[in-house]
């Protein structure tokens, strides 16, 4: 009776663990079908359909599991929003002092410009044609209210007098370089905008006396 009690247990738990497994794979497939299709063709173009065909799945799982396209375009957003900010974080240990932290930050972009596949700021794309209030503009304005809180905080840890109006012109900096780099199709788009960044800085810190200036 224990003995079949144990069994029967032990086959339930197994049964829901594959069909866990079976539901996480799914919902991989699909974000890796929509980082694909989306950040290559864009997320307005790419249909449904075809991210269920280029993923391999039931259509039921992509409202099992996102709701909607709109459910998977924001899942797709915070991924490509990870990896930024991922890419940005290990850039950042790689230096000590404020005036190179906060200008790694450009570093960072370099790298992104330059990876195979780039093609352009997934967050520029999407919001081409998005809709206020909208799954897309939430998502953009949480990616884009990161890197500004964080060259404000870098920008303080410099000790510049105004560190947000720094970072301001400094992300400004930071769109042009991705754009041009897209755009223009220019690798050294980013050591370019470090160049300026780096005058900004320096007159910042100069104005503040901070010794991060020297």
């Amino acid at each position: 009776m224990a003995t079949t009690r144990t069994t029967t247990t032990a086959g339930t738990t197994a049964a829901k663990a594959k069909a866990g497994a079976a539901k996480a794979s799914a919902r991989d497939r699909l974000l890796d079908a929509a980082n694909e299709l989306f950040y290559r063709e864009g997320v307005h173009t790419v249909g449904i359909d075809r991210i269920i065909e280029h993923a391999g799945v039931a259509k039921a799982s992509l409202y099992n599991t996102f709701g909607n396209k709109e459910g998977l375009v924001s899942a797709y957003l915070d991924g490509r929003h990870l990896v930024v900010r991922g890419r940005v974080e290990r850039t950042l240990t790689r230096f000590r002092t404020p005036r190179e932290r906060l200008l790694s930050v450009f570093d960072a972009a370099g790298e992104t410009v330059t990876a195979p596949g780039f093609n352009g700021c997934a967050f520029v794309s999407a919001s081409a044609e998005s809709t206020r209030g909208g799954a897309v503009e939430l998502a953009s304005d949480h990616h884009r209210g990161w890197m500004r809180g964080l060259l404000t905080e870098l920008a303080a840890e410099a000790g510049v007098a105004d560190p947000e109006g720094l970072a301001r012109q400094l992300h400004l900096l930071y769109d042009g370089a991705v754009l041009s780099g897209r755009m223009d199709r220019d690798p050294s788009a980013a050591t370019s905008a470090k160049a300026a960044a780096t005058v900004l800085f320096d007159a910042a810190a100069k104005t503040a006396g901070s010794p991060a200036a020297s």
